[in-house]
């Protein structure tokens, strides 16, 4: 099966070691970017990336071309999937976490009529109402239910 993984930059670990798993079991995986280019075009990690992300307080920032750029190319990644997982660990004392952007591809996901898996349970969030709505399959963290 063809899976893009969803989730926050702040999991880019762990979605590397999930993709190793989905892959050792047959799966085409993809991910979001490791690099983006910074304000003079170089290349640099996504982990650095983001914390330049949540430093930034103009709005007219690079920063936020290079967003645009990386939304629309995993946006573009979820159109090519058959499935989505999102990996919603922890973050910001929510336990199962989605943010706005994940919440976006799941939405996208669900318009295309793909299948829509999460790792995690169903986080207790102002819109977790949408969520429910796009019936995600909850797996609980066994990657041998994605099918």
């Amino acid at each position: 099966m063809k899976l893009t993984l969803c989730g926050s930059i702040a999991f880019y670990d762990q979605m590397l070691e999930i993709k190793e798993k989905l892959e050792q079991q047959g799966h085409e995986v993809k991910l979001p970017p490791t690099e983006i280019k910074d304000e003079n075009g170089k290349m640099i990690p996504v982990k650095e990336y983001y914390q330049k992300r949540k430093a930034e307080i103009n709005n007219n920032s690079w920063v936020w071309i290079r967003m645009s750029e990386a939304m629309k190319n995993h946006l573009n990644k979820v159109e090519w999937s058959d499935a989505i997982l999102v990996t919603n660990f922890e973050k910001n004392n929510i336990s199962g976490y989605i943010g706005a952007n994940t919440l976006l591809e799941m939405g996208l996901a669900f318009h295309l009529d793909k299948k829509i898996f999460l790792l995690k349970h169903i986080p207790e969030i102002s819109y977790k109402e949408e969520i429910l709505g796009m019936k995600p399959t909850v797996i609980n963290e066994d990657l041998g239910k994605i099918n």
